[in-house]
């Protein structure tokens, strides 16, 4: 696999589509971070990591995340809209503190890698500090 982040996106956008209540993705601490970046602004429900016994680490076998998506009560639309893929192993984006995009006028969330950590483009405006745009989520 060349992207796993793209991978990860189209895992969600499949599941969503699909109206699954669950999906499971092959994990990474980069994952694990956008997973938790996802939850804090309540595009998920919940999510855990499968699999992170020390005897499956001899094995070579990969953790999971199990992610519960979210949808409408009523509408049962999904509370992820799109999920966009910015920066790419082919070409990647950058920005600094200054030009860090605002994703649907503020009502969207771009994930940015920085040197702190993975987090969204307001906190990272906020603390000053610019990265990698990693993807877009309205």
């Amino acid at each position: 696999m060349t992207d796993p982040i793209a991978d990860y996106l189209t895992r969600m956008r499949n599941a969503l589509m699909a109206k699954h209540k669950v999906v499971n993705i092959p994990s990474s601490k980069i994952k694990r971070a956008m997973t938790e970046t996802l939850l804090d602004k309540g595009y998920i429900l919940n999510y855990k990591v499968e699999g992170s016994k020390e005897s499956n680490r001899s094995i070579g076998t990969q953790d999971n995340l199990k992610i519960a998506l979210k949808y409408d009560a009523e509408t049962k639309q999904p509370a992820i809209k799109k999920l966009i893929r910015v920066s790419k192993p082919g070409l990647r984006k950058y920005a600094n503190a200054d030009s860090l995009p605002r994703v649907l006028n503020g009502l969207g969330v771009a994930i940015v890698s920085t040197s702190k950590g993975v987090m969204t483009d307001k906190e990272a405006r906020k603390e000053h500090i610019g990265g990698e745009v990693l993807c877009h989520i309205y």
